[in-house]
């Protein structure tokens, strides 16, 4: 079999990338999304992406996401290979010079059809077999007006919060004992610090963030929620309870909060994600009305 040549693309050859034949059944496909570089008006650079040929034919190609601020990629989320091209697609991944999380996008009901199963397992074996594992399966989520907007609490009060300081203290307090993949990977690697430390960053990445602090009828704090403006429109992008409230259903509360918050801006549509392994959220987001649109799978 011919060796493999993998490399970079130029803006030259950023063409190239579209020569690899695809169905289009998961991936970054299925949100209708195309490649295209920044010069072009799309989300990727050249040089964070790769191709592998053989004989001067791609069998596989693999892109890496940045916002445009960012000096390095943060994530894959574009990665696939030619029938029988697996193993391209493995030592692609071994030989990029990147070594972030890959995110690969599903249908709701991928394991319920053979062919986007069969792809999907493809990719995440492909991406074991290059050393990675799996982190997490995620719901997302989709609201729109057609919806119907949740009830609105009147058990809580809001107040915006702009303090890095406090929010800090914050975010430490929900992290603990928390459900999420990301955050127990971050205290366990770490400690709580970074766990915070990361979710506040990503208060600060996103175009346009209005964390909310809440408290009850006796002025003590429940947690927090985030609406927010991120680069692909507008999010629910963070509902946290700290430890001593729990168990009163104070997420929905917070997830309706955030709702109502960008709809009275004028938001139409408002995109949110959890864990499937976070069945308390997963519960108040079915209860608000929130649909799942896709799943993502997340390997480190």
């Amino acid at each position: 079999m011919t060796d493999l040549v993998i490399r970079a693309l130029s803006e030259s050859d950023a063409s190239l990338f579209d020569t690899l034949e695809s169905p289009g059944l998961v991936g970054r496909a299925i949100a209708g999304v195309r490649y295209a570089t920044f010069a072009e008006g799309g989300d990727y650079r050249p040089e964070w992406t790769y191709v592998a040929l053989r004989d001067d034919r791609v069998v596989a190609r693999a892109a890496w996401w940045g916002a445009e601020a960012n000096e390095q990629p943060v994530l894959l989320n574009w990665f696939d290979f030619a029938d029988g091209e697996q193993e391209a697609g493995t030592e692609l991944l071994r030989r990029a010079p990147f070594d972030v999380e890959y995110e690969l996008m599903l249908p709701p009901d991928w394991r319920e059809r053979p062919e986007t199963l069969a792809a999907g397992r493809a990719r995440i074996a492909a991406a074991e077999a290059a050393g990675m594992k799996m982190l997490v399966e995620r719901y997302h989520y989709k609201w729109t007006l057609e919806c119907g907007l949740p009830p609105r609490t009147t058990r809580l009060t809001f107040r915006e919060e702009r303090d890095d300081a406090v929010l800090f203290d914050v975010l430490r307090r929900v992290n603990t004992g928390s459900l999420d993949a990301h955050a127990q990977r971050a205290i366990e690697e770490h400690d709580l610090d970074t766990a915070a430390q990361e979710e506040l960053d990503y208060i600060h990445w996103c175009p346009e963030a209005w964390p909310q602090l809440a408290y009850d009828a006796e002025g003590d704090l429940v947690g927090l929620h985030l609406p927010a403006r991120v680069l692909s429109g507008h999010a629910a992008a963070l509902i946290g309870v700290v430890p001593e409230q729990r168990g009163h259903g104070y997420a929905f509360d917070l997830l309706a909060e955030s709702t109502h918050f960008l709809v009275d801006r004028g938001v139409t549509t408002i995109v949110a994600a959890t864990d499937e392994g976070n069945f308390p959220m997963a519960a108040h987001f079915a209860k608000a009305g929130y649909p799942v649109v896709q799943k993502r799978i997340n390997l480190v």
